[in-house]
């Protein structure tokens, strides 16, 4: 679990872009409950003066002129008081919305630089969770939270200065029960959020759970399985639906705590204002301390004293929500990420040459390991690197492609890679992973993750280089046709020649594949195999294989031995 400490302090550096409109949002908050007392004061007054009027019998004589400041000074703060609570929503909103659109921006950026290695993270539904529900979770704590922790101290104060000014023992009536409404607020509010927290970590759980088994339904159904996955699925849901209903019972709970805190403090202050109006308080049997005006006026503010403090304790909840959701995405905020510092640009009319020197990783704490190496591929070569696992082969790729930081040198003919933008030298790389990333979608939503500016006639000429536009051309749907998760629909083999189409649609100097014929039987590894020799010709190639069928056609093998690697 986070350091409490550390996920406030991270909670605060959220906020700080955001506190001007926060502050503007306080100020305004503080108008409108100026403008209550203002009201309470009029409302107060007004029943005076015809409570006062009619006991004299002068009530049908009253001078309609001296109705002006009620006629003026009510419609007024009627009217002003919603725009300014109005005003105050909207920029606390504004507030929330801007916080969680930049965390999530950052959660995206970090992830993208993470690239391939994204995968150690978690399954991509249990990230899906945290950019989305997790996220989201903060709003309460900005839009609500923030600014009422301010307006519980200012609002009471300002009551109990108007309410000290009539009656000193009223004021220290609601000083004395005040402090009960946050003691339990904060004792409840602990518990809310370390169940909070749970919640969010079984959520997270239970899509990549969940996940995992729509991708292995096919497997399931083979092995009549399917009765026992649903099972699964509805034991989780029954436990989270469970987890999920004793937070909110705990929320009810210490809601109605302190809405009973509130009351029983309300009632005494009405029953100490009501025994003096009559005369019957002991200290003051035939006195009235606090004549009616007054009276009126500090019953009108009671509510009012304790009602920034019942909405903190009910907006507590949100800042538990928030901490426990930002403790879940703190590993993700605080891992270090290596920044690529090329700023060059660069440009290939060719096939490059790619020059490792003395390539090596060794990250602290890390899994990614390269002993230092060295490897040429010429204008134009293919190799075949090979190794066991853990000897460094996905490593070097990652190196490649820029998202490893590494000792040695990287040279793009001649040009260090370390020196050259980045996202320039991706425009000219291919990269295919041992499991295509595919969206649930159509099959051109799939081909333009690779070009989205491309035709339905590019489409359909990359599928045909790949031989698979044959079989699409029979569905009733053709490109249009639906893709389940992780290409839910299409076998294997076809599977590999979608993203071989994706490659051929960006089109680039160089290719680096990691392992493309994994999980393929021997007939379609060898199909693959001669497409992939016809198709990259004229490229820069370095391949990962452990398999060995359909792969004789490259220029040359290299193998990496175990212990190559630190």
């Amino acid at each position: 679990m986070s350091d409490p400490a550390e996920t406030k302090s991270w909670l605060r550096w959220l906020l700080a872009p955001q506190q001007r409109l926060l502050n503007a949002a306080l100020a305004l908050a503080v108008a409108a409950a100026g403008l209550f007392i203002l009201q309470s004061w009029l409302l107060a007054s007004l029943f005076s003066h015809w409570l006062l009027a009619w006991q004299a019998g002068t009530l049908a004589s009253f001078d309609s002129s001296l109705w002006w400041p009620w006629l003026v000074g009510l419609p007024l703060c009627f009217i002003l008081r919603p725009w300014l609570q109005y005003g105050r929503e909207r920029l606390s909103q504004r507030a929330s919305l801007r916080v969680r659109q930049a965390l999530r921006e950052q959660l995206l950026q970090r992830l993208a630089m993470l690239g391939p290695a994204r995968r150690g993270l978690g399954a991509d539904a249990e990230l899906g969770s945290r950019l989305l529900e997790q996220v989201d979770a903060l709003d309460g704590y900005v839009s609500r939270y923030q600014v009422q922790r301010q307006l519980v101290v200012i609002v009471p104060l300002l009551l109990l200065l108007a309410t000290a000014w009539h009656s000193l023992l009223a004021a220290a009536l609601l000083l004395a029960t005040a402090p009960l409404v946050p003691l339990f607020m904060v004792l409840l509010g602990q518990a809310a959020a370390n169940a909070s927290q749970r919640q969010f970590v079984a959520l997270g759980q239970m899509s990549g759970r969940f996940l995992d088994l729509l991708r292995g339904i096919a497997t399931l159904r083979h092995l009549q399985a399917l009765d026992r996955a649903q099972l699964a699925v509805e034991q989780a849901a029954e436990d989270y639906r469970s987890r999920t209903m004793r937070v909110l019972r705990m929320a009810f709970l210490s809601g109605a705590v302190l809405e009973l805190f509130a009351s029983i403090a309300i009632a005494m202050v009405a029953l100490y204002l009501g025994m003096g109006l009559l005369g019957m308080l002991p200290w003051a049997q035939g006195e009235i301390p606090v004549p009616y005006q007054g009276a009126l006026f500090i019953l009108l503010l009671a509510p009012e004293f304790y009602a920034p403090l019942r909405q903190l304790g009910s907006d507590y909840h949100a800042r538990a929500e928030a901490e426990g959701a930002l403790a879940e995405l703190l590993p993700l905020l605080k891992l270090e990420l290596w920044q690529h510092p090329g700023t060059e640009p660069l440009q290939l009319q060719q096939a490059p040459v790619i020059d490792c020197r003395s390539v090596g990783v060794d990250l602290p704490g890390a899994a990614a390991r390269l002993r230092p190496l060295d490897l040429r591929l010429a204008a134009g070569e293919r190799v075949w690197l090979r190794g066991p696992s853990g000897s460094g082969k996905s490593t070097l790729l990652h190196v490649l492609l820029g998202f490893l930081p590494h000792t040695g040198e990287v040279l793009i003919d001649d040009l260090p890679l370390d020196v050259v933008r980045r996202s320039d030298w991706h425009r000219h790389v291919g990269f295919l992973a041992q499991q295509p990333e595919l969206i649930p979608g159509t099959l051109a939503d799939n081909l333009r993750l690779a070009a989205p500016g491309a035709s339905d006639q590019q489409l359909i000429a990359a599928l045909q280089e790949v031989d698979l536009w044959p079989l699409l051309r029979q569905l009733p749907l053709q490109l249009a046709t639906p893709l389940g998760e992780r290409g839910l629909g299409l076998s294997g083999g076809q599977l590999s020649r979608l993203a071989l189409a994706r490659l051929l649609l960006r089109d680039t100097w160089v290719w680096l594949l990691d392992e493309p014929l994994a999980h393929l039987d021997p007939q379609t590894a060898e199909l693959i195999g001669r497409l992939l020799e016809r198709l990259s010709r004229g490229r820069t190639v370095l391949l990962i294989s452990h398999e060995t069928v359909g792969l004789d056609w490259l220029d040359r093998q290299v193998e990496l031995q175990e212990g190559e690697h630190g």
